[in-house]
């Protein structure tokens, strides 16, 4: 298929965000928010959830391929660390499109360092 990646989703993750989306999941592990907790742990800010990389794929294969599309399988593997405040950046490339299937490599970067917050990650969408 084509190495020419899809148009990237970029977002600023801010702790607001983290904490809807712990809110949203019942995910209320401190690292995600306790500045005492995290301190106790030589960091600074807090840790972004990992599964939000997931919710934030589907978005952008939902935007790379309409709102009807349906995202059948996701798998990714998570690399680094990403902080509240940090942005991220969704790509993706297409790997096989046929029968109103399309397979699409991805991964997750942080803005402004290149360091690779989620790969190996790849996505099987049932199209319109």
């Amino acid at each position: 298929m084509s190495s020419v990646e899809f148009e990237p989703l970029v977002r600023t993750i801010e702790l607001p965000d983290m904490v809807a989306y712990a809110g949203a999941t019942w995910d209320w592990h401190r690292l995600h928010y306790d500045s005492a907790y995290l301190a106790g742990r030589g960091l600074d800010r807090p840790v972004v959830d990992g599964q939000v990389f997931g919710a934030y794929l589907a978005i952008a294969l939902r935007g790379w391929f309409g709102p009807e599309a349906v995202v059948t399988a996701l798998s990714f593997r998570f690399k680094n660390l990403v902080f509240a405040g940090e942005t991220i950046r969704c790509v993706g490339v297409p790997a096989r499109m046929d029968a109103g299937i399309a397979e699409v490599d991805l991964r997750v970067e942080v803005v402004g360092d290149g360091r690779v917050a989620v790969a190996p990650a790849s996505a099987t969408v049932r199209l319109p």
